[in-house]
């Protein structure tokens, strides 16, 4: 299991998060973007720098992704492809992305996106909060507790 971070606007403190969780649990995390991302020195954290280019970062995780990887995206199309493909995905806010909720995040993106072409002002996220570290702290615990445990590892 490897987690794939789609790491161009990922909060910087939520790479932290992986960072630390990297070297505890001994699991490789590669940040993917289309910008050098400077990581500390570990045999476990990696970046993975693509060309720039409309989804081109998701086109290269969808790419190396394996069933099980998870990935780490607030893109909610590249986090159905994951799913799709067998692996899991997580948003920065500590959201999990399931087969049951996915369809339904796509068609609120795409309403979304309807009504902002018809000039209607939708406003954007609100600012990263603590409690939004702490959610993705959490979950992401919790997934690699399960998957960690799945793989006949203690906790």
């Amino acid at each position: 299991m490897q987690i794939w971070v789609d790491a161009d606007a990922c909060p910087g403190v939520v790479k932290e998060i992986l960072f630390r969780a990297a070297e505890r649990v001994r699991v490789t995390v590669t940040l993917v973007a289309n910008q050098y991302l400077k990581t500390p020195p570990s045999r476990y954290v990696k970046s993975l720098q693509v060309p720039a280019g409309f989804d081109v970062a998701d086109n290269r995780i969808v790419q190396l992704l394996e069933a099980d990887d998870l990935v780490v995206t607030a893109d909610i199309p590249l986090a159905a492809e994951v799913i799709a493909k067998g692996g899991y995905a997580i948003d920065p806010r500590g959201r999990l992305y399931t087969e049951d909720n996915i369809r339904e995040r796509l068609n609120m993106r795409d309403f979304m996106d309807e009504l902002r072409g018809t000039g209607v002002v939708t406003g954007g996220h609100a600012a990263f909060s603590h409690g939004d570290r702490q959610a993705f702290a959490n979950q992401l615990d919790r997934f690699l507790t399960r998957h960690h445990v799945a793989q006949g590892g203690t906790t």
